[in-house]
């Protein structure tokens, strides 16, 4: 019988069938930091159970750690207690930990692709929503709760229930003026915030296969913007080219075998999706949100459409119908995130405001994902670039994509980000965050305005 990727990987994790719906799911890798974790350790103790699998567990500090003087000790007591909480549990139950200042610290979901932590055919669950980032790279990855954790702690299992497949095509390759963040943000729109409920989503089609591995990050990584558990990409040899020199991979003839082994996950042929939709890629164009949902968007140069769900979103943002975001002042920049944190997007920023400096009213801070990205980003120039056209550079963490740490956007001010959720508060109280690719976000840094990308890139 013919399966999807999705269903080959489920069907080999599953350890007990509770009942039609609900099964006992083995998880081969969980990710922990410092915000979720300290409930279920507690949880996990007040049984007096050990880890089960320690060596399955892979901690790091990433929401809300300062971005700023990161070398000094942290003086925000709610932090300072969450990560020493987090080192101390990891060092009594044997957890390897990727804490400040380490080599590899950085975002959850940045560090495992890096260090090839991240496989196909795997399940990966973590207590954050964006878990499914991984999914880029054929794996099944999810975000659980406390309760969740515990039970991957204890057993390293959880109880699930299946998720509905859906499978999303994109027909066609993208504009080179536009960006996988554009791409996303397109999908979001036509499928809309709860259209993925139910679903774990795989995305295909040639739209898909000419992305980089980061591009398929940012769309997996926002799949869950459209209420759907997770999402994910079949391997193929984009992913193999990234993993072939991670450090916890093997080389040669293993890592060949390997490659067979991920290959032959793929959906097969006929395999039938419970749901299908099409997205013809030569519609996409760059994409920006005016509300306080990502699927509250619409494209550069249009202007905002009359809809009566979205008056509370409208008034919080202080925009109207009948209004393009073309030329609105902005008052911040964020470049960051688990959507657009990488290297990639750095080099993209950079490549657009080289040589430029940056407009006098607007802040713009600029954030990566891991110590590994802001060593390369270094190495190659672009720090240099950045800190030239007027920009701040900080140290990696989530910083203001959640604004946990004092990374925090005023009230009432106006930030273009390139992270993924824009909800009132997100950034900070009262902060109005309207959501956008790097390139969108680079080119308002140097106008102090919203305006078309395309004509810089």
């Amino acid at each position: 019988m013919s399966q999807t990727i999705f269903e080959k990987i489920w069907n080999a994790r599953v350890v007990k069938k509770i009942s039609e719906e609900l099964d006992v799911l083995y998880i081969d890798k969980h990710f922990i930091h410092e915000v979720t974790s300290p409930q279920a350790f507690n949880g996990l103790e007040n049984k007096n159970l050990n880890l089960f699998r320690p060596a399955q567990t892979i901690a790091t500090v990433d929401h809300n750690i300062p971005t700023k003087k990161q070398h000094l000790p942290i003086q925000d007591p709610l932090s300072k207690l969450q990560v020493s909480t987090l080192e101390n549990n990891c060092a009594k139950h044997e957890v390897k930990y990727y804490g400040i200042g380490d080599q590899h610290n950085g975002i959850v979901h940045v560090i495992g692709p890096e260090l090839g932590l991240t496989q196909p055919g795997i399940t990966i669950v973590c207590g954050d929503s964006h878990t499914s980032t991984h999914g880029a790279f054929g794996c099944i990855a999810f975000g659980i709760g406390a309760t969740q954790i515990q039970q991957v702690f204890a057993a390293q299992c959880v109880i699930m229930s299946r998720p509905k497949t859906l499978g999303i095509e994109v027909k066609g390759i993208i504009n080179s003026k536009v960006t996988a963040k554009d791409l996303i943000l397109h999908i979001i729109k036509k499928v809309g915030v709860n259209g993925g409920a139910g679903y774990f989503i795989e995305f295909f089609g040639e739209g898909i296969t000419h992305l980089s591995m980061e591009e398929r990050m940012t769309i997996c990584n926002m799949s869950i913007e459209m209420g759907a558990r997770g999402g994910l990409v079949g391997p193929d040899e984009t992913t193999y080219q990234y993993l072939e020199d991670k450090p916890t991979l093997p080389k040669g003839k293993a890592f060949e075998k390997l490659k067979e082994k991920w290959t032959a996950l793929n959906s097969d042929k006929n395999a039938v999706f419970d749901k299908k939709i099409t997205i013809h890629a030569e519609y996409v164009e760059p994409m920006i949100t005016y509300g306080t949902s990502p699927d509250q968007s619409i494209r550069i140069n249009d202007i905002i459409t009359k809809k009566n769900k979205e008056t509370d979103a409208l008034k919080y943002m202080n925009f109207k119908v009948g209004e393009s975001l073309i030329d609105k002042k902005i008052n911040y920049v964020f470049i960051g995130s688990c959507t657009n944190g990488r290297i990639e997007d750095l080099r993209l920023v950079a490549k657009i405001i080289k040589g430029k400096r940056k407009a006098k009213s607007v802040k713009m801070w600029i954030v990566p994902g891991s110590q590994i990205v802001s060593k390369q980003a270094a190495n190659e120039g672009l720090v240099e670039i950045f800190k030239s056209f007027g920009a701040e550079f900080r140290s990696p963490g989530c910083s203001a994509c959640l604004a946990m740490n004092d990374d925090k956007i005023p009230m009432g001010a106006l930030c273009i980000s390139t992270s993924n959720r824009n909800y009132e508060g997100r950034q900070g109280k009262g902060a109005r965050t309207i959501l956008a690719s790097p390139a969108t976000a680079a080119v308002a840094a140097i106008h102090g305005t919203i305006k078309d990308p395309r004509q810089y890139l």
